[in-house]
């Protein structure tokens, strides 16, 4: 039988509704040339990055790992000079499933936390799938964090109060590098914002299996980018954890996270799970199931009375913190 998915948040439904030609879930290899059309187009039309004035943007490229090509960093200063000292750095992954997008997918949310928190955005182009297989995603990811702790004092910051975040694939990939962080002895960020992170390549939960065929990003989806990172080693039993973090056996040692998942989404139980076992591995987390959200609904709905409750947890939890 097949499972009964549980109910969207009603101002949600009506979203997905009304944009149900743009927010299929169905999302497969024959899709990507065309949501990557769609997306550049979005981006070139996207939001000031400026906010205003109130950053002063750059993109700088910079080492990327050995034998490979340099990484592109997007850097955000705030324009007005600081008041108390170095800033607070929030180092910011972006999503796409692996295969979409580049370092202004998302970043417009970050500026705002960041104006609030007077802060420093930088934000990572890593290579993607299926172009560039796993390692290649999560080593660039790695290489940018690893040149922005070292060059902390040059762009305003702290590197001793660098926070990693990213959603859906960025999520998965933030989760990624603090494991390598942790196990190559790398610098240690100060906390782990993992706003519905793709975890899991096995993608063989109860919630994938409800969320087949709805919502956003659905089962099918879920394996077309899984398939595109691993190849025929998805699902195996080879998978690395810092391919998919779900996989990783001890989750110990980690900074601090912050976790978030809707509850009508395919990601709802491999981000549960997470959570506990950070807590089984005697570490410090902050899980949210956010009732009847889909996958990415506070950027999709962002005026939302959900995703409005989504975001004001994401700034309360680095506030507190920052505060540490």
């Amino acid at each position: 039988m097949t499972p009964v998915p549980p109910p969207f948040d009603p101002e949600l439904a009506v979203l997905l509704t009304e944009l149900r030609d743009l927010l299929r879930p169905g999302f497969t290899p024959a899709d990507l040339a065309a949501a990557r059309e769609s997306a550049a187009l979005a981006l070139a039309a996207g939001p000031d990055l400026t906010l205003g004035g109130a950053f002063e943007v750059t993109v700088r490229e910079v080492p990327g790992p050995e034998e490979a090509p340099d990484v592109s960093l997007l850097i955000c200063r705030p324009a007005a000079p600081a008041t108390a000292g170095p800033r607070p750095v929030l180092y910011h992954v972006h999503g796409g499933g692996m295969v979409l997008g580049d370092h202004r997918i998302g970043v417009d949310v970050f500026l705002e936390w960041a104006r609030e928190l007077d802060a420093v955005v930088v934000s990572v182009q890593y290579r993607l799938a299926p172009e560039h297989p796993h390692p290649a995603p999560v080593e660039d990811v790695y290489a940018g964090l690893v040149w922005t702790a070292e060059h902390a004092a040059e762009l305003g910051g702290d590197p001793e109060r660098i926070v990693i975040a990213g959603a859906s694939a960025g999520g998965g990939l933030t989760a990624a590098l603090a494991l390598l962080l942790r196990d190559r002895g790398g610098p240690r960020p100060l906390g782990q914002l993992l706003m519905y992170p793709m975890l899991d390549d096995r993608n063989d939960t109860p919630s994938a299996r409800q969320m087949a065929g709805t919502g956003v990003w659905d089962r099918t989806a879920n394996e077309t980018g899984w398939t595109a990172l691993l190849g025929d080693r998805r699902g195996g039993p080879d998978v690395s954890p810092y391919a998919a973090p779900a996989r990783a056996e001890d989750l110990s040692g980690l900074p601090p996270a912050f976790l978030d998942v809707g509850s009508a989404e395919t990601f709802r139980d491999e981000v549960v799970a997470y959570a506990s076992r950070i807590w089984q591995a005697g570490g410090d987390a902050e899980l949210h199931v956010w009732p009847g959200g889909f996958h990415g609904f506070d950027a999709f709905a962002a005026q939302s009375a959900l995703a409005r409750s989504a975001r004001t947890a994401h700034l309360d939890w680095l506030r507190r913190l920052l505060a540490r």
